[in-house]
């Protein structure tokens, strides 16, 4: 364990109280993108881990103690309790980064870095999300015309970001920074709820072959909970649980 670090399990923390940075990491969740940033920036931090629901893959009801949405993840820095994981990253960085990470505002590559760090989850992970649940709901077998069309959707979205890693090895340009962070989970972990697949894609194999190498990465996938790394076999579901 890294000097900088101090893990605890859900039954190892005594009635809860805010630690300079805690972060609250459900398994298998978008927390893992808070461990990975405060890896990469050696920043101090405790967890605390919650476990899902075995039946439902559901957080604990214990969350709602530290958010009222009751979902993962969840920073305390004092008094300030954050939830979702793009504010976090925008927060820590802001706070903590001393311009690690991110993109000068008068650089030419920040409307970039900008757009790729809020489309993870604004729009890759919306389109995903929309066709995993939309699946699930009308059965694989269904002739709804609602299924093609997400499938188009979301294989436009794919075939956006291989196009931008065709021209950079990051998504802000030659350099890794804080958008690579949030454009990984919907490639990585997420595979243990949806796999998109990814047999035709190889500037999207080669990014995520690229971000596997990084030590702060290695570092938070293990603290995260994962034997091994998640985003690596291209076109299978693992199941994590």
């Amino acid at each position: 364990m890294n000097e900088y670090r101090r893990c605890y399990t859900q039954s190892e923390v005594p009635p809860y109280r805010c630690y300079m940075l805690t972060v609250h990491h459900l398994n298998v969740s978008q927390s893992e993108r808070v461990i990975w940033l405060l890896e990469e920036l050696e920043l101090p931090y405790e967890l605390k881990v919650y476990q899902r629901d075995l039946s439902t893959q559901f957080a604990p009801e214990e969350l709602r103690s530290i958010h009222p949405i009751g979902s993962a993840p969840v920073l305390c820095d004092g008094e300030v309790v954050l939830a979702e994981s793009g504010a976090i990253l925008e927060y820590v960085l802001a706070r903590y980064g001393d311009g690690r990470l991110i993109v000068p505002v008068t650089a030419p590559q920040y409307p970039g870095y900008l757009y790729w760090f809020h489309y993870a989850n604004a729009s890759l992970m919306n389109q995903m999300s929309l066709h995993w649940i939309a699946t699930m709901a009308a059965g694989a077998d269904s002739d709804s015309p609602l299924l093609p069309m997400l499938q188009e959707r979301r294989d436009r979205h794919l075939q956006w970001v291989e196009t931008r890693l065709s021209q950079v090895p990051y998504f802000a340009g030659d350099e890794f920074t804080a958008a690579d962070i949030m454009m990984h989970f919907p490639f990585g972990t997420m595979k243990a709820f949806y796999n998109v697949g990814l047999d035709n894609r190889p500037n999207i194999q080669a990014w995520l072959a690229r971000i596997s190498q990084r030590a702060a990465y290695q570092r938070a996938i293990k603290v995260a909970g994962h034997e091994q790394d998640p985003a690596l076999e291209w076109s299978e579901t693992r199941e994590v649980f």
